[in-house]
């Protein structure tokens, strides 16, 4: 009897936020609209085992990136030293004021919104896929039709949709002259 792909190469579990899975270690563009360098790994992998991942794939695809943000988990000497060493990049680690408390803080948002972005498609919100190679190949497929979107409404000559911060305007109020 055949027993079914084995998951548990590729699937492990992350004892700091309680997931079974795959983690994802992206780097984005400094808005967050261009994907630059991707590694998927599983739950188990530290944060600090993947970002030396991600930051060869990035070196060997950009070597002129001085500067690299990162959250908290990739908080370390070691790993700092490591990465300015092998690819002369700085890490610089932004990490909240307050926890447990909502706060807007620089440079965070920006990889927070592109997986936001990310969670839009099916096959990324559930881990459906056997391989890291393949579920990597989604991530790219998805930003791929991300950025086709927002540069066909450009083509277009239609604005970007304006979600927020836009006049509003009630319903049952007759529009101001400005």
């Amino acid at each position: 009897m055949q027993t079914a792909w084995p998951l548990t190469a590729t699937s492990g579990y992350h004892g700091g936020k309680k997931i079974t899975g795959r983690g994802r270690h992206l780097a984005v563009d400094t808005e967050g609209w261009l994907l630059l360098a991707l590694v998927v790994t599983a739950a188990s992998v530290s944060d600090k085992a993947g970002a030396k991942l991600l930051v060869i794939r990035l070196f060997d695809a950009f070597d002129t990136l001085k500067i690299m943000w990162a959250d908290s988990g990739y908080d370390g000497k070691p790993l700092a030293a490591w990465i300015t060493t092998i690819a002369a990049i700085t890490l610089e680690v932004v990490k909240r004021t307050a926890p447990h408390s909502f706060q807007v803080v620089r440079r965070r948002w920006v990889v927070e919104r592109t997986f936001g972005w990310l969670m839009r498609y099916r096959r990324l919100v559930r881990d459906y896929e056997r391989r890291t190679e393949h579920h990597e190949a989604m991530i790219y497929w998805a930003t791929i039709l991300i950025m086709t979107k927002r540069l066909a409404r450009y083509e277009t000559g239609q604005p970007p949709i304006q979600r927020w911060g836009g006049q509003r305007q009630r319903p049952d109020q007759p529009e101001q002259a400005a």
